[in-house]
């Protein structure tokens, strides 16, 4: 089966992109940040992203490019005789698949609160009433389950088209789309009152502050979160390296990926900080800021309608751009590894996507006294797996698989990632790569199973 590629650099650029730009950007990176002190954490971050994400997309990538496979293929194409490392492969679309159990949930409350601040069902509501809204939501299995087979149905509809007609156009729109939104909520955000507050507390490091955090608390969170927003370790990346041109280096495609990934997570915190501070709402209001502080924001400031409804446009096209790449990438694996063609592999993921989803959207009502690890829902048991044990693992297996004389081996992963024009990963990083990085990646593992 001939192999599809990307139409344009562009493409592989905000498709990738769109695999990185996540639920992890605009609703975990702002409260995050506001737990751990502001500026000082987005500090660390940004450099925890320089020094251990970039690497590690690099690694992904050129698996996927050197080989053309996905992940299984990929390391029996490029190991040594003999050698087992294509078993991870295996854990790799495993990890896809958990991580869409719960992602598609959570994607579509994206899309039900869009729905619900465009229909003005926030309209005058007081505190307890956007609280009530929130709970309605969670405790109605019926409600839950329309909004998941929106998602799961649009996604596999998105790529049953393929990569250039499907993945790739429908990306550059919604890539587009949230860029648009983003300049529009940033510019309503920091012309509020008071929003120099938010900007400061945001902006400015201020490290008397993160030392009541903790500084090590704080250093260690900034590094889960700048190697978890790639989306690194189940070969999210990997695929669509396989899909690339050899025209360019892959240190300069991992630049542009991140910087792109990085300023959504940023003007994420960019819309939601000014704003808390303008309102006098505490910025630390953890997983909640999102679906009970933000909406009794925007039910009290003028237009609150049209700007609740267009954040949560901008949240839903960021958690839908990793739906469908992620999707991709469990295609992709179907008809590498087992020989469909792509119409067999979307109907049959089409279905055990849309089974799979349904304990963790009964988790918040039906099963909501089920804990498959102590204190733990069912919903904070697939995201545990995946942050803690799949993504750092793996991301240390595919380090290692480019590192190591065991595996593909330094020379032939520098070769790949320096070949085509632009940025050249140099040849000093070695001792870095082999020793300190998997050291700081155990460290993160080691963190979270804590």
């Amino acid at each position: 089966m001939k192999r599809e590629n990307f139409g344009s650099r562009l493409g592989f650029l905000l498709v990738s992109a769109g695999c990185a730009v996540g639920i992890g950007n605009v609703w975990k990176f702002p409260y995050v940040t506001g737990e751990n002190g502001g500026g000082v954490f987005v500090l660390f971050y940004v450099i925890a992203l320089l020094i251990m994400g970039l690497p590690v997309l690099t690694m992904e990538l050129a698996v996927g490019r050197a080989s053309r496979q996905s992940a299984y293929r990929a390391y029996k194409t490029l190991e040594k005789p003999g050698s087992k490392w294509h078993i991870h492969g295996w854990f790799c679309l495993i990890g896809c698949y958990i991580l869409m159990m719960f992602y598609t949930t959570v994607s579509g409350w994206m899309l039900d609160y869009f729905f619900k601040f465009a229909a003005g069902t926030f309209d005058g509501l007081n505190t307890a009433g956007v609280a009530d809204v929130y709970s309605a939501m969670l405790a109605n299995p019926v409600e839950l389950t329309i909004w998941m087979v929106v998602t799961v149905a649009a996604g596999f509809g998105v790529c049953s088209f393929g990569i250039q007609k499907g993945l790739e156009r429908i990306s550059k729109w919604m890539m587009t789309g949230l860029l648009v939104l983003i300049v529009a909520l940033v510019a309503r955000s920091v012309t509020l009152p008071g929003a120099g507050e938010g900007l400061s507390f945001y902006l400015l490091p201020d490290f008397s502050r993160a030392a009541e955090q903790g500084i090590g608390k704080v250093i260690t969170a900034a590094m889960n979160q700048a190697f978890f927003t790639l989306s690194l370790g189940i070969a999210g990346m990997e695929i669509f390296g396989s899909f690339m041109s050899r025209d360019h280096t892959l240190g300069g495609e991992a630049i542009r990926i991140c910087g792109l990934d990085t300023f959504v997570a940023i003007s994420a915190g960019l819309i939601i900080f000014p704003t808390c501070f303008s309102f006098g709402i505490q910025p630390d209001s953890g997983p909640n800021l999102i679906f009970l502080t933000l909406p009794n924001l925007f039910v009290t400031m003028p237009g609150g309608r049209l700007w609740g409804a267009l954040f949560f446009l901008f949240m839903t096209f960021a958690s839908f751009t990793t739906v469908i790449t992620v999707f991709e990438n469990i295609l992709s694996s179907c008809m590498d590894n087992f020989g469909w063609d792509r119409k067999k592999s979307v109907i049959v993921n089409f279905f055990i996507i849309l089974i799979a989803s349904f304990p963790c959207l009964l988790g918040f009502n039906l099963l909501s006294g089920v804990q498959l690890l102590p204190g733990k829902g069912i919903m904070d048991t697939e995201d545990f797996l995946v942050s803690n044990i799949l993504l750092p693992g793996g991301s240390l297996v595919f380090l290692l698989f480019c590192v190591t004389r065991w595996g593909w081996g330094f020379d032939k992963y520098l070769a790949e990632c320096n070949h085509g024009s632009g940025m050249k990963l140099p040849r000093w990083l070695k001792p870095y790569l082999q020793f300190v990085l998997p050291i700081l990646i155990l460290i993160i593992m080691v963190q979270g199973l804590i």
